[in-house]
């Protein structure tokens, strides 16, 4: 066991959060912390942390164990650039490595007992800076960045001059690298792109210390965790599993403590019945007996009903009228801002009933195909079609069309008035809002919760075609699993961008991935595009987006151009054959200079050659020129291998 939260307790004036918390963390553990928005997931990380004091309870961290934390909106700040902050967090190392070179360049200078002790100081210095992998601490440095979605180009640009998700990126980057062995991620995966998680599930999965998660990404819970600790009206419970075994075994145990529930409701009824009717009898003998039920029905424990499950709120999102068969028709559309060229020529088709997933890196041009598609911006050329009765409801995070002097209420209550309070308040619960929340004015509520509020009436609005850019943002699991639902029976059409995995496995029907300027155009959800992504990059991907009506890049067999495609492909078979021989070679280059290396090594410890400073200073000038090849193997290994 590295980390045990024992009976914490935590209340805010009369709101109890936490009530007697516990669990414990073993070594190399990944575990989530899950419940709804509000449960207290990030004040028991605080706690965790010594940020937040716990009204009871203690936490015990394993002697000489260290820890770090990454908050859900950290940022960093400074007058560094992206590299330069990151290899902060390698300063031992630098200096260590500092030492060793004027080490060997007072070798040159020293002879006898002064140049033997001066060696024993070096090879136990060497020897700690080869543990900490200190040749490999650029390329490691470098790996992170781009494995966080920083390119090269990026990595001389100022701390200070980046958006806030950039800075919690480079947040997050340093946490990695300071490598503690307990990490506490806070939402990690908010201002990360599709490659970006993939990279990070990759990371955590092999790191070799605990890690602790609050995320409300199920795809990326379900890749990543073996353990799962969940915060239910202040109580904490622990399953072991991923997301998706905890959902399962938590409705199995919800509906086995459903059904004991209303067992004892129903002998309590009947119990009360029978007390009822020999009180009615009103002798003597009958009314003892009556007295002697009421003791033992006084001594019953009675069950608290289970919580009610939310996602049984019902979302009916139905077109006032229906659409024609065509939606929508995109012609030749191309954008760029100034010199930057976001996408070129695209061609695509959306059908009636269809629910089309946009995805792709950020900085595509995701959201900017959204805004041409509803008139916010206009495309540079290009044109697109609405088909017939076409009704566009939009859910813009940028634009979110509200009254600010409205209550929550009003703002439903105003826009669909033949809704009464209990379907409003329906509604509202869906999206997280509840009690006296809806009589909150929508100016004080924040950037979220509006966007929250954007969207329950984008649900109700009865348009036929539904326009969302990142729809799932700032809604907890279970809210997520209404608006999947209420996608799904929704017999209109649906065109949305999203990062959320799960969602778009749910909800998907067909897959538009822009990259490269182009679209790739996958019929099917997540998973199949997971499965076919490789061979239809390899395929189609520098055939340009000489488009097809289903906004597939798509091969021209049968084609008077089938000749040249056959060409094109040919060529790019030569080249990744050529690209496969260059990653075998630097291969056996790396091991060759590898086993040199351990030759030295066993050498310096030979007393012969320790001895004899000549001989040391080739061996440790041959071992440095070694390390510096192999730091360049590495990195070239690594953009082959990729």
């Amino acid at each position: 066991m590295i980390l045990a939260c024992q009976n914490i307790c935590k209340a805010f004036a009369t709101d109890e959060i936490l009530k007697n918390a516990s669990f414990h963390i073993e070594d190399r553990e990944k575990a989530a912390i899950v419940g709804i928005n509000g449960a207290g997931k990030s004040t028991l990380l605080k706690i965790i942390m010594n940020k937040l004091p716990a009204d009871s309870g203690e936490v015990i961290l394993s002697k000489g164990k260290t820890i770090g934390y990454l908050a859900q909106h950290e940022a960093v700040s400074s007058g560094n650039t992206i590299y330069q902050e990151l290899l902060e967090v390698k300063k031992d190392i630098i200096e260590m490595e500092k030492r060793l070179r004027c080490m060997e360049h007072d070798m040159k200078e020293l002879e006898g007992e002064a140049l033997t002790s001066l060696l024993e100081i070096y090879n136990r210095l060497m020897t700690e800076f080869e543990r900490q992998n200190g040749y490999a601490y650029k390329s490691e440095v470098t790996g992170v960045l781009k494995g966080l979605g920083f390119g090269p180009e990026d990595f001389d640009r100022h701390v200070d001059t980046l958006s806030g998700g950039q800075k919690t990126r480079v947040a997050l980057g340093k946490l990695l690298l300071s490598k503690p062995d307990i990490i506490l991620l806070d939402e990690p995966t908010n201002h990360l792109d599709m490659n970006s998680i993939a990279w990070l599930e990759t990371y955590l999965l092999n790191y070799s210390g605990a890690v602790i998660i609050v995320a409300h990404d199920r795809y990326f819970l379900n890749k990543v965790v073996t353990k799962v600790i969940e915060i239910d009206n202040g109580c904490v419970s622990t399953f072991l599993g991923n997301y998706s075994q905890y959902a399962e075994k938590k409705k199995q145990l919800r509906d086995i403590q459903m059904k004991a529930y209303l067992n004892q409701q129903q002998e309590i009824k009947h119990q009360e019945e029978v007390i009822a009717k020999l009180r009615s009898f009103n002798r003597e003998k009958s009314i003892r007996r009556a007295e002697s039920r009421e003791k033992m029905l006084d001594k019953i424990e009675v069950l608290d009903k289970p919580t009610e499950v939310s996602s049984e709120i019902h979302l009916n999102l139905e077109p006032r009228i229906t659409s024609g068969n065509d939606v929508l028709t995109a012609e030749h559309l191309s954008k760029s801002f100034d010199h930057n060229t976001l996408f070129t020529d695209l061609n695509f088709e959306i059908k009636r009933g269809e629910r089309v997933a946009i995805i792709g890196n950020n900085g595509t041009g995701k959201t900017t195909l959204l805004k041409i598609l509803n008139g916010v911006i206009p495309a540079d050329s290009g044109s697109f079609t609405l088909g017939s009765k076409v009704h566009i409801g939009y859910y813009d995070q940028e634009h979110h069309v509200l009254h600010m002097e409205k209550t929550l209420f009003e703002e439903i209550s105003d826009e669909y008035p033949n809704m009464n309070n209990t379907e409003i308040r329906n509604v509202l619960a869906a999206f997280l809002f509840t009690g006296d929340d809806v009589f909150k004015l929508v100016r004080d509520l924040s950037g979220g919760e509006r966007g929250r509020v954007s969207l329950a009436k984008l649900m109700l609005s009865e348009a036929n075609f539904l326009i969302l850019d990142e729809p799932t943002n700032h809604l907890d699991i279970v809210s997520k699993e209404i608006l999947e639902n209420a996608i799904n029976q929704y017999t209109g059409t649906v065109l949305y961008v999203s990062h959320d995995r799960y969602f778009i496995n749910q909800t998907a029907t067909r897959i538009l991935e822009l990259t490269g300027n182009i679209l790739l155009n996958y019929i099917g959800n997540y998973d199949y595009y997971l499965e076919k992504k490789e061979l239809m990059a390899s395929l189609y991907i520098e055939e340009g987006s000489a488009g097809s009506s289903d906004g597939a890049a798509t091969p021209n067999t049968g084609s008077p151009d089938s000749k040249s495609d056959w060409q094109q492909k040919k060529e790019e078979q030569a080249r990744i054959r050529k690209r496969q021989n260059e990653l075998k070679r630097t291969e056996e280059r790396i091991h060759q200079l590898e086993v040199r290396d351990s030759e030295i090594d066993t050498l310096m410890t030979q007393e012969e050659i320790f001895t004899n400073v000549a001989e040391c200073l080739k061996l440790n000038n041959e071992k440095t020129a070694i390390n510096e090849e192999l730091e360049k193997l590495y990195e070239k290994w690594e953009e082959l291998a990729e």
